[in-house]
């Protein structure tokens, strides 16, 4: 059993203990359930309380067995809670540091509540494309009012226990304790457990509390017209509404019923698996199959950029954010005092809005030095390159740090492309050095690609992963090739989006098709936003290196025109000073034409299913060939990095997952036919072998 059951007086205590969070897993459900009948059965028990070990009450379910037979095995949470109604003895839930899901529902089911200060509560399942399952529409209104209770449901984010009680009227705490939770929860119990027989009141449950509401039809047509307009592209927010409308105009036990249909319903939907997908990969990405947990880790006090830059400034704001003083190195005060100055222009811009406190920026600002030499960085334990994206210039940077870092530093290179095993041979410690490829900006983006060395130390990446958690990142390990994953992935998807211009497109039509189906920006935007010079250099190289490899040539003759994007004021797209706005080009649709001309191709309408395809089914393609040559360890780990790097879009699960629903056969079957078009890359379309072998076997990515 992970609950045990202990004995205090006449009190008998079952703590959850399924660390890390308690989930209500099977054992745990078991044992929660044995501890109410023994308690109910012994006559010198009085009352009951239920708690979490470790650092958690309980964060709802178990996730380690979604999709198993155990996690609908009874009893289940719906069952627990009914013996928790019926239960002739007083319970008291004693709820701390993490209070959500399934766990807050458990706690709805008792009698009373009792909190420690700061206990994060939350029903989060819309976060996965649910809505509560076990009550939690149907309770939470009746002990925070319908208001409070849908915005805290639709939201799925946790408020803080001594917040919610002290709302007015509010019947979800009964008291907040200070100080040994347990021992005051203990006591507690006694108290109402003497009460309740004293006066044979029958015991309070949230279940016969009254819902009201002084304007329900209009309320809640506003928060559907609200939720709407927020999430059009996940149904379970507006399930949510219904669920908590149904708490105030149905019956308790047909209100649960109701829960429990619209629950089920969402779990089949496409949007659901995609975020319930999402959800675990982004937790398996930060493990690294043959770097064990317990793997010891390198100390982290002070850190080190090489660089003032954008990057370079951006990285920086992440240690500052984290508490972690960092020194920032260039070659130049000028370029320094930019720098600087920038990253003070970014922080007095959160506090303009009221994100950041006056007090914490002056903090983390005092974090942050300066210098012009390398000398004043050599004690840093990890130093992070952030300089111009070419070998020659990382060579020299390298060397240095080889000579003038202790031993034991971590040498990290912000590389996006080149070649981390080369960069960690400048170096007599190729051990220590890592790739930390970074996006931008840096202070935002969520995504860290880890890029290991052929000699890259276990520790070195159980050290970085732990860093990357800590300064907010969601890390995804690459091994080292040409792009990494996120990357070499979307230059195949660019290559696409180039020859779909030769064959009849316009940028702006492409863009409104992959954003249609719910990329944040098209291909061309997103070239004018990061600077179509960048896409050019890479394709000179790769000219040299590859030349069999075919692009279109209208990106090159863009920037022979000068037309780099939005630095310029021109791209694929017009750009108006000081304005964002991407306006179509009359001369780029020209010189498009003229290019199509030059080449003899007869323009053709192509359909927005076809372009969302082939630019999609291009990641697909290249990310199983990534799997299949152990770049990235699993197929989730492409999704992360294309839900959190490259704005795919979420209620679809990232280009590996979608192809799963898309279903493996029939995504072959489209390659094959895209393969027989004579202006496409008859070569690329050919499946990957790890490709053809799932789709042969019926099986998926996942």
């Amino acid at each position: 059993m992970s609950a045990s059951y202990d004995v205090r007086g006449p009190v008998a205590v079952i703590t959850l203990n399924n660390p890390p969070v308690n989930g209500l897993g099977y054992d745990t459900r078991c044992g929660i359930a044995d501890g109410i009948t023994k308690a109910e059965a012994d006559p010198s028990i009085e009352a009951i309380v239920i708690t979490g070990a470790g650092k958690a009450f309980s964060g709802g379910a178990d996730i380690r067995e979604f999709g198993s037979p155990k996690a609908v095995a009874e009893p289940n949470l719906l069952s627990l809670i009914r013996m928790e109604d019926d239960c002739r003895k007083v319970i008291v839930a004693a709820v701390h540091s993490v209070c959500m899901g399934g766990g807050l529902e458990l706690a709805l089911g008792a009698h009373y509540r009792v909190a420690a200060p700061g206990a994060n509560v939350a029903l989060p399942e819309v976060k996965i494309g649910l809505i509560p399952g076990a009550g939690g529409t149907q309770r939470l209104p009746r002990v925070l009012g319908v208001e409070t209770a849908l915005n805290m449901i639709v939201s799925g984010e946790p408020v803080k226990s001594e917040m919610l009680a002290a709302l007015p009227g509010q019947k979800l705490f009964d008291k907040i304790i200070d100080g040994d939770l347990i021992e005051g929860a203990v006591a507690f119990a006694r108290e109402k457990a003497a009460e309740h027989a004293s006066s044979g009141k029958p015991l309070p449950r949230v279940r016969d509390l009254p819902v009201k509401h002084p304007n329900p039809d209009a309320y809640f047509q506003f928060a559907r017209n609200t939720v709407k307009a927020m999430a059009k592209n996940f149904p379970a927010p507006a399930k949510c509404v219904d669920a908590v409308e149904a708490a105030l105009k149905r019956k308790f036990d047909d209100g649960m019923v109701y829960e429990r249909e619209v629950f089920l319903g969402l779990m089949w939907t496409p949007e659901c698996r995609a975020l319930r997908h999402a959800f675990l990969a982004e937790r398996a990405a930060s493990k690294i199959p043959d770097v064990p947990e317990g793997t010891p880790q390198r100390t982290i006090a002070q850190v080190a950029v090489i660089g003032a830059g954008t990057m370079g400034g951006g990285i920086t704001m992440n240690f500052l954010n984290a508490g972690i003083p960092v020194t920032m190195l260039e070659m130049k005060q000028e370029a320094l005092d930019r720098g600087v100055a920038t990253i003070r222009k970014n922080y007095e811009a959160q506090v303009k809005k009221g994100k950041l406190k006056a007090d914490k920026y002056e903090q983390r600002m005092a974090l942050l030095k300066t210098t012009l030499s390398y000398d004043d960085v050599k004690n840093a334990d990890l130093v992070i390159e952030a300089v111009f994206e070419e070998m020659g210039v990382k060579e020299k940077v390298f060397r240095t740090l080889d000579e003038v870092m202790k031993p034991g530093a971590i040498l990290a290179s912000n590389t996006s492309t080149l070649d981390v095993n080369k960069i960690a041979s400048f170096t007599k410690r190729p051990q220590d050095v890592v790739g930390l490829h970074f996006f931008s900006p840096a202070n935002v983006m969520k995504l860290l690609e880890v890029v290991r060395g052929e000699k890259t130390a276990k520790d070195v990446l159980a050290t970085v992963m732990a860093v990357a958690k800590k300064i907010r990142k969601t890390a995804v390990v690459s091994g080292v090739c040409d792009g990494f994953i996120g990357n070499r992935m979307i230059e195949q998807y660019s290559r696409q989006a180039g020859f779909l211009l030769e064959e009849g497109c316009t940028p702006a039509q492409v863009d409104k098709a992959i954003e249609k189906f719910g990329f944040a920006m098209g291909p061309f935007r997103m070239g004018d936003l990061a600077g179509n010079d960048i896409g050019w250099a890479i394709r000179k190289r790769r000219y040299q290196e590859k030349p069999g490899m075919r692009y279109s040539k209208t990106a090159d003759l863009l920037c022979e025109m000068g037309r780099y994007g939005q630095k310029t004021g021109a791209g694929w797209y017009d750009y108006q000073a000081g304005k964002r706005d991407a306006i179509p080009s009359k001369v780029v649709v020209e010189m498009i034409e003229k290019h199509r001309a030059d080449l003899g191709i007869t323009p053709r309408k192509i359909s927005d299913d076809e372009i969302v395809h082939r630019l999609v089914y291009a990641l697909v393609n290249e990310g199983a060939k990534i799997v299949e040559e152990g770049i990235a360890s699993k197929a989730s780990d492409l999704d992360i990095v294309y839900l959190t790097g490259y704005g795919f879009p979420l209620w679809r699960g990232g280009p590996m997952c979608y192809a799963d629903t898309q279903g493996l056969f029939n995504v072959v079957q489209a390659m094959n036919r895209f393969a027989r078009n004579p202006l496409d890359d008859a070569d690329f379309w050919e499946p990957a072998p790890l490709l053809a072998r799932l789709a042969a076997e019926g099986k998926t990515f996942s």
